[in-house]
């Protein structure tokens, strides 16, 4: 594994990252999330992301993630970067979502409740919040800095207007932004389009990007339609088969391109997205050991070079530009 690091900060993260969005909820197979983490870590994976919503049902993936961090990483707590989320809907009433000060502060305790920890080393506000001060939201992550409950503070999918108003604020409390997280994929460039990734070069930001495999489009799964266990199928997911659909013909062109350069489809859109030097992460999904494997495998293919990027804009000239739930 290699390491790069976040910004101009002291933190190092591996290049691939492991995240828990829709694959280690209650109603997944708890032996193999616990297989996929111990996997993850002894292929040199550090850093697990987490939201407090992340399931399903809300809040079940930190559950299942504390008991086998307790139970098989207690030893290792130094050597692991945990990160949660406050924002999206977790639970009913006035409080349980967006970012009040009552909600991200109250959802962090119950963060650190489920994942058994004292601390997670980044909290991210999920998403920006229409109707509240941003300089609300930024005090409740010092806040959550301040009383070490978190070691850093992070932004997640914030536009660019408003992703530069709350670093401004963040600083202005003595707090740095050390990384926001967005979507980017070959089929999705929201943060080429919007200028944030060159915003986050400039400012020394990390950028710790999701959903590199576009939800498991830039896979061959999809490629004859819809399989009945996959994630487009599911009823609790974003990705919808329509949303597939639109992306058939460009998905097939990508497959045969990658095809051609004697490489696999994930491991030439996980390579796109790390190519890119805002990027420090990317973080992958996976519902078995073997699907973790194969993404990580990605790491062992040389560089894109730049016809193989000139081709692959042709096939998808600056994606869909929408900026997506996670």
């Amino acid at each position: 594994m290699n390491y790069r690091r976040c910004g101009d900060s002291g933190l190092l993260l591996p290049e691939i990252s492991l995240g828990f969005w829709h694959n280690f909820g209650h109603g997944d197979d708890f032996q193999e999330a616990r297989r996929i983490m111990r996997r993850a870590f002894d292929r040199g994976v550090t850093h697990f992301d987490l939201a407090n919503n992340y399931g399903p049902p809300p809040g079940s993936a930190e559950e299942n993630v504390g008991r086998i961090l307790a139970e098989d990483f207690a030893n290792y707590r130094d050597e692991l970067i945990i990160t949660t989320k406050a924002g999206h809907l977790m639970w009913g009433g006035p409080y349980g979502e967006w970012g009040s000060r009552k909600h991200m502060l109250s959802s962090l305790d119950q963060s650190l409740r489920r994942l058994r920890l004292p601390y997670v080393d980044v909290f991210y506000s999920h998403r920006p919040d229409p109707e509240t001060r941003l300089e609300e939201t930024m005090s409740a992550l010092a806040t959550a800095v301040n009383s070490g409950k978190a070691l850093y503070a992070g932004l997640s999918k914030y536009p660019l207007k408003r992703l530069k108003k709350a670093v401004k604020l963040l600083k202005e409390m003595g707090i740095r932004c050390l990384v926001y997280q967005p979507p980017y994929s070959i089929l999705n460039r929201w943060p080429e389009h919007e200028g944030i990734l060159d915003y986050l070069l400039e400012e020394k930001i990390g950028c710790v990007v999701f959903s590199p495999l576009a939800q498991g489009m830039l896979t061959p799964k999809y490629l004859e339609g819809i399989p009945a266990d996959s994630r487009a199928a599911r009823p609790e997911g974003f990705l919808t088969e329509d949303q597939v659909i639109a992306q058939q013909e460009k998905i097939r062109a990508l497959g045969d391109l990658a095809a051609a350069q004697g490489m696999s489809l994930p491991h030439m859109a996980i390579n796109w997205t790390l190519r890119h030097k805002a990027v420090t992460s990317a973080i992958i999904g996976a519902r078995t050991v073997a699907q973790l494997d194969d993404c990580l495998n990605a790491l062992e293919a040389p560089p894109l070079d730049e016809s193989v990027i000139e081709a692959i804009d042709a096939i998808a000239p600056g994606g869909n530009s929408k900026h997506a739930e996670g």
